[in-house]
């Protein structure tokens, strides 16, 4: 099959139950696998690094909630 690559890499994430969910439904609903989505989502990204001249210029808006979930989940680490 054209453009599926030879070697593939894994991603593990520990998500709360309501990220999963959506993730799980929305693939459901739209008969496509939570992989599937990943990789559209992944390649998608990497069209956009290549257009820009640094990573910190694309999707500053999903870095600061990443930011605030990273910080939240920091402190109930404790």
């Amino acid at each position: 099959m054209a453009g599926v690559p030879k070697q593939r890499e894994a991603i593990h994430a520990y998500l709360s139950e309501e990220a999963h969910g959506a993730f799980q439904t929305f693939a459901e609903e739209n008969g496509v696998s939570v992989t599937g989505l990943l990789e559209a989502l992944g390649l998608e990204l990497m069209a956009e690094l290549s257009m820009s001249s640094s990573s910190t210029d694309v999707r500053q808006d999903w870095v600061k909630r990443a930011r605030k979930i990273d910080a939240e989940r920091r402190r109930r680490g404790r």
